[in-house]
């Protein structure tokens, strides 16, 4: 995110004192439909129009950046998308939606008379949003169960997250170390990504297992495109289903960040990462309880943790 931007959105999150106004908002979908229907659309603003109603708590509040980013198309596509629905450009549209995003929010189940609606409840309110959303995701196991078991049969796994990645990727990494007999993290780019990855199929690994959070990096859509040439299979990790890193995956799940502080925050991509590794872990029980059982002689041996 470009240093103006960042500026940006840091004021406009910065926590306030105090409760805000109470008010009823019409309902959102009744809300959306109003603003989309009945307009003529390309399908690159179908896109948008798709994105913004499957994450409107979110997709509310983004930059034209931000929103160009993540739905995979060009900036000035989003403003052609606003002046369609007869907007005088996309900050005029962002105003429009912001409402109806909290009132989706304030008629949440659970949200009842409380009052949820500082700047930190609001964040909060959006990472359940895409919670929400994964937990639909969820309803059919079969994916994750199926790339479980892939992961659990490639020997060497790889793990990819570069920029602001890197913390997601690790942490993968360091989980499925303890299930899966090799695992291996590339967290830099260029050169050092392709040979990291080249060694990898070389050893015998089939899958690569990237994360790619917003801003999307042109290295990592690079080393999406080497991990392909070196014969790896891709599993991606991002936050919008369409878009060139999309485009370079065998298999994409779809996670979104929240977005609502100056800075992203994981929920989501973080339970889906540890649905992976649950997924790893039955795929091959018996190695499971193996490893972990070493991992917990060598801690208590070696003293790694506090006792209770």
């Amino acid at each position: 995110m470009p240093a103006g931007q960042q500026r940006a959105r840091a004021q406009a999150s910065a926590i306030t004192p105090g409760k805000p106004s109470r008010g009823v908002e019409p309902p959102p979908a009744d809300k959306v439909r109003a603003l989309f229907g009945g307009h003529r659309l390309s399908p690159a603003q179908r896109r948008i129009a798709q994105y913004i109603t499957d994450h409107l708590t979110e997709a509310a509040f983004l930059s034209i950046t931000d929103l160009a980013d993540r739905v995979g198309v060009s900036q000035p596509s989003v403003t052609r998308f606003a002046s369609s629905l007869g907007f005088s450009g996309y900050p005029a549209l962002r105003e429009a939606l912001q409402p109806i995003a909290l009132s989706a929010v304030a008629g949440a189940p659970g949200a009842g008379k409380e009052d949820r609606r500082n700047e930190l409840q609001a964040a909060v309110d959006a990472e359940i949003a895409n919670l929400e959303s994964l937990r639909r995701v969820f309803a059919d196991t079969d994916r994750v169960l199926d790339i479980g078991r892939e992961f659990a049969r490639s020997v060497p796994l790889t793990v990819l997250g570069l920029r602001i990645s890197v913390s997601l990727a690790e942490y993968f990494a360091y989980a499925a170390k303890r299930i899966h007999p090799d695992v291996r993290l590339v967290s830099r780019g260029g050169s050092v990504a392709y040979d990291a990855l080249l060694q990898s199929r070389e050893a015998g690994g089939t899958w690569v297992l990237a994360f790619a959070m917003p801003r999307h990096a042109n290295e990592t859509l690079a080393a999406l495109r080497a991990a392909r040439s070196t014969g790896l299979r891709v599993a991606l990790i991002t936050d919008m289903a369409l878009g060139p890193l999309a485009e370079e995956a065998d298999v994409a799940f779809t996670a979104g960040p929240g977005s609502r502080l100056v800075f992203d925050s994981y929920a989501a991509p973080g339970v889906l990462s540890a649905a992976i590794l649950q997924a790893m872990a039955d795929a091959d029980p018996e190695r499971t309880q193996l490893r972990l059982e070493k991992y917990e002689q060598a801690a208590d041996q070696h003293d790694f943790f506090l006792e209770p």
